[in-house]
């Protein structure tokens, strides 16, 4: 229903995305956008493009006074960095970066010079996913869908676990994260994380970390477990594993839940006054590839940047000779600077989700829909205890 391209280079005159599907009448700001594309920007541990870059999204389609029109939206951001590559020779580049796209790209294309792998593959290009993502925050925003997210590790130091977080929490960690320049809600926990990457950075090494981002007030219904590519919780990982440098995805308690056995783990339902209500959330948020109403919570798990200032070794493609890798510009640690690229993803898998749940071509189509959506209740749930047969037509 929803879907998004980008284009561009990192060093090329901008990068482009086109966003398809967007309802109309969604009331879309410059001032929205480009608040998300300054959080992807700051961050501690960030490298030097950051502070050359001035994200700023330009729309060319799609939203006109304000609002979307339900037709493509086109948006670009100019890359200032290319004023320097513009009129200058540049230098071969003949030896992969290990972790890098370098190797593969080459291969895939029979490229002759590495850069062009460096280019296309360089995170650079997820300035256009947090532009499209938050195109689709704003549409979720008019059906009360929030979400947020934080980081809860950097390399070995990890904020503490907790169980069921209500939502006023869950609010309250995102609004705290947000004063951090680490993105974590624990002050104690944000400044040995900040040690840590100091300690990396004197070291010209990088470093990794677990990012959670949380959905608030999805209602239950959206995905479906008929095919394994309607599965919402498919969907979602394979989104967030598509960010550069992503190793790992966990849906609710994913990972703790193969140590412990199943009647540990399951959330047992109560029925309140009508409204069926699970004691716990290890699933979250998502049965059976759908979401059952409960905050929907994902952890994404970034590998350390392969760009590090101490050479690794690699093989010189041009003459076949060992020899040291070459520093590229890069960040020491991008964990902070991911958490709005994480929320991005996740923005636009339930964006698209909700739009093929609801159907309509308008906001104001939609949200009588919307209000009429079967919840978790045992009124929208007309069980009648008749017994019957699988008649299948043989």
């Amino acid at each position: 229903m929803l879907r998004f391209l980008t284009a561009g280079e990192s060093h090329g005159p901008s990068i482009a995305t086109i966003l398809d599907g967007m309802p109309a009448g969604l009331a879309v700001s410059s001032a929205m956008i480009d608040r998300d594309l300054l959080r992807r920007q700051q961050g501690y541990g960030s490298g030097g493009r950051m502070k050359i870059e001035r994200d700023h999204a330009s729309v060319t389609g799609g939203i006109m006074a304000g609002r979307t029109t339900g037709a493509p939206i086109s948006m670009t951001v100019e890359n200032l960095d290319h004023a320097k590559w513009r009129d200058r020779d540049i230098e071969p580049m003949t030896i992969p970066r290990p972790g890098h796209a370098d190797l593969t790209g080459a291969i895939k294309y029979g490229y002759r010079e590495l850069r062009l792998s460096l280019e296309r593959a360089s995170a650079r290009e997820t300035t256009m996913r947090v532009a499209v993502g938050a195109i689709c925050r704003a549409f979720l925003l008019e059906f009360g869908i929030v979400i947020g997210g934080y980081t809860v590790s950097v390399g070995d130091v990890a904020v503490a676990p907790s169980g069921l977080v209500p939502v006023a929490d869950y609010l309250d960690r995102f609004a705290r994260a947000e004063e951090s320049d680490v993105r974590c809600y624990d002050p104690t926990t944000s400044e040995l994380m900040r040690t840590k990457i100091r300690a990396i950075m004197e070291s010209k090494d990088t470093l990794g970390g677990i990012i959670e981002v949380v959905a608030l007030h999805v209602p239950p219904g959206l995905g479906s477990h008929v095919q394994w590519d309607r599965k919402l919780s498919s969907r979602i990982a394979g989104a967030i594993m598509s960010i550069h440098a992503m190793k790992g995805v966990e849906l609710g308690d994913g990972f703790l839940e193969t140590r412990l056995p199943g009647t540990s783990v399951q959330d047992e339902l109560d029925n309140v006054l009508g409204d069926l209500v699970t004691r716990s959330n290890h699933a979250g948020g998502l049965e059976g590839g759908i979401s059952n109403g409960q905050p929907i919570t994902a952890r994404a798990a970034l590998k350390p940047i392969a760009t590090t200032l101490n050479p690794l070794d690699s093989v010189d493609l041009a003459t076949g000779h060992p020899v040291k890798t070459q520093y590229e510009r890069s960040d020491f640690c991008q964990v902070p600077r991911a958490v709005p690229i994480v929320e991005a993803m996740l923005c636009f898998v339930l964006a698209d989700a909700l739009i093929e749940k609801l159907g309509g071509d308008s906001i104001d189509e939609m949200k009588p829909r919307f209000a009429a959506l079967r919840r978790a209740r045992l009124d929208d749930l007309h069980m009648d205890a008749v017994p019957w047969r699988f008649d299948y037509l043989t």
